[in-house]
């Protein structure tokens, strides 16, 4: 069997990892690069800590509107699919590269399989929600990471296909934090204890095209009397920038890391906050307190379990959840037992 496996960006690197350490034990995989996330600190470093092969094509397509980047992604994908004419394309997450994935495959008539799948946010200005709404109604095979993502699809008539396989995050996470432990450096680096500081992500559009957002989150960062480690992704910096905004003295702004340190830097820190759906799972995946910089989240089973907050960007709500965010007990494991890879491939092989 031949799977082109399409990704394109920072999370998808992570979930690619672990389903194609196991697909290439049996069948012959050809691994898409579409380039969207193209600095060293956001892709080239990814595929060297995870081990994942180097891609067989890297498309280069870099940055843009989003009509232009999904449509040359559209374009590229396509030449590679007539060259390769594999058994099935398999896309990841819900970003530009997954829906041109997809849309490149249906329209030459070969099967999609989607990793991720089922995921809502019920937020349509994101560009993400469209994405992966488009990308799920066009798959043929639909991997779920949890049992609300069933029935998300379940509401919009999605029902054949569908599979809740967990998580293919939390295998990467299980068979890397091992590896992280050993190799990484990141707490010494930035001379950080355990348990003594709160790490911070920012990097979605509604957060940083927004000045005024921004400068809220900003503001209530420099009203929390800890240390704040802050891993910018460059559109951050660009905006923080761009707004004549200036961090705070408690946080330490520094360049985006790598996978291993970052999954180092969840697990000690006492607290995460962030606007990211990767990392709300991997705070949850070590119980780690999580408030989450959006109004509203696709990972509703961390905020029902009580180790997740969404406050979107008011400084005061921000704060009230930092202080108050105590959840006890283990989290409920919601996201499968770190055999989603496996269960995915035995599935598309079938």
């Amino acid at each position: 069997m031949k799977i082109v496996s399409i990704v394109g960006a920072r999370p998808q690197f992570i979930k690619a990892a672990p389903v194609s350490r196991v697909l290439r034990q049996q069948h012959a995989e050809v691994l898409v690069h579409t380039g969207q996330h193209y600095d060293h600190n956001m892709s080239a470093v990814f595929f060297e800590e995870l081990g994942i092969p180097e891609p067989d094509y890297n498309l280069g397509i870099g940055s843009g509107p989003h009509g232009q980047q999904t449509g040359q992604m559209l374009e590229a994908i396509e030449k590679v699919l007539l060259d390769q004419r594999p058994d099935w394309v398999l896309v990841y997450g819900d970003t530009n590269s997954t829906l041109a994935g997809a849309l490149a495959a249906v329209k030459l008539h070969i099967p999609v399989a989607h990793v991720e799948a089922g995921l809502r946010s019920f937020n349509r200005r994101m560009p993400e929600e469209h994405n992966r709404v488009l990308t799920d109604h066009a798959a043929d095979l639909l991997f779920c990471p949890t049992e609300t993502a069933v029935e998300n699809l379940a509401r919009e008539g999605i029902t054949r296909g569908v599979h809740n396989v967990g998580d293919v995050m939390y295998d990467a996470v299980l068979h890397n934090i091992g590896i992280a432990g050993k190799r990484s450096t990141v707490l010494r680096r930035l001379a950080l204890k355990s348990g003594g500081y709160l790490l911070a992500t920012v990097h979605r559009a509604e957060n940083t095209d927004d000045p005024s957002r921004l400068a809220a989150i900003v503001e209530a960062f420099g009203g929390i009397q800890e240390p704040i480690v802050f891993p910018a992704h460059p559109r951050t910096r660009s905006a923080l920038s761009a707004s004549g905004l200036s961090v705070p003295a408690n946080v330490q702004l520094v360049e985006p890391v790598g996978y291993l340190d970052m999954l180092l830097l969840e697990k000690h820190a006492r607290l995460i906050l962030t606007d990211s759906g990767g990392v709300q799972k991997e705070a949850y995946f070590f119980a780690v307190p999580c408030v989450t910089l959006r109004d509203e989240t696709e990972w509703v089973e961390t905020v029902e379990a009580g180790w997740n907050v969404v406050v979107g960007a008011d400084p005061r709500r921000i704060a009230a959840a930092v202080r108050g965010l105590r959840p006890s007990g283990a989290p409920p494991e919601v996201f499968g037992d770190g055999r989603a890879s496996e269960r995915t491939v035995e599935i598309i092989a079938q």
